[in-house]
């Protein structure tokens, strides 16, 4: 029987490092609802699976531990929230000055989704969301220039942080690895993290776009403080009790 138990805590484990991978994110009562097993035995788990460093925990659930992925990777992570949070972002859009999108594939939805704007400038030091914006016929684009990281496909050094630099934005797109309520936004990587610290400077305002299973997170590279960020948008609806941390930090839509 011991052995038994034993495999069966191991598949157990198995699918929940799946449903996270899958998704980025997994919270707590679906994983006991899809695994029939009561929220106490997940939470077991969750924590044998952190301690293993194969996940991290959050409040409610757990994430996927941070690394670098290319865009692609990311792009196919909670689609379904990433379109949502597109709908929302492009009401924010002027349609003339100039705005800034990160590398991240949530803004990369946004800009797959524009409608044509000619008298809208838009810089990005992502060559994918670049392209994105060329085929939708969004505005005029520029690309910050750069050295591309090999992990995510971003642009990054001195040239982007200079480009990014040489306009002064309406606003500024971004998303991030987490955000939390007291530390602000973090990234992976010190290098994409220095990009988006110029955009923001340089940005009137500041747009989190944020797939709600972040929310929480912290990563390695402390990016933006919360008073920094003017917007939170997510594919939530502003009133779910999930963003209580943030209400009264940053405007939520």
């Amino acid at each position: 029987m011991a052995t038994n138990r034993t495999v069966d805590g191991e598949q157990r484990r198995s699918a929940i490092l799946a449903a996270v991978d899958t998704e980025g994110a997994a919270r707590l009562t679906d994983l006991a609802a899809q695994l029939d097993v009561s929220e106490m035995t997940v939470r077991r788990d969750l924590d044998e699976l952190e301690l293993s460093g194969q996940l991290r925990r959050v409040r409610g659930g757990a994430v996927a531990i941070e690394r670098p992925r290319h865009f692609d990777e990311r792009r196919a992570t909670r689609p379904r929230a990433k379109q949502v949070i597109a709908r929302k972002a492009a009401d924010l859009l002027p349609t003339t000055g100039a705005v800034a999108f990160d590398a991240s594939s949530t803004v990369g939805t946004i800009a797959a989704n524009l409608d044509a704007r000619p008298k809208l400038t838009i810089a990005t030091n992502s060559i994918d969301n670049y392209v994105a914006l060329r085929a939708a016929h969004a505005g005029q684009t520029v690309l910050t220039g750069g050295e591309a990281e090999p992990s995510t496909g971003s642009l990054v050094g001195p040239v982007a942080c200079a480009g990014a630099a040489s306009m002064l934005y309406k606003l500024f797109f971004l998303s991030s690895t987490g955000f939390d309520a007291e530390h602000g936004t973090s990234e992976v990587s010190l290098i994409e993290s220095q990009v988006k610290q110029v955009f923001a400077r340089a940005s009137n305002r500041v747009v989190l776009c944020l797939d709600s299973a972040k929310l929480g997170g912290r990563s390695t590279a402390a990016t933006l403080s919360t008073g920094q960020i003017d917007t939170l948008i997510t594919e939530l609806d502003p009133s779910d009790p999930r963003l209580a941390p943030f209400r009264g930090l940053v405007s939520i839509r």
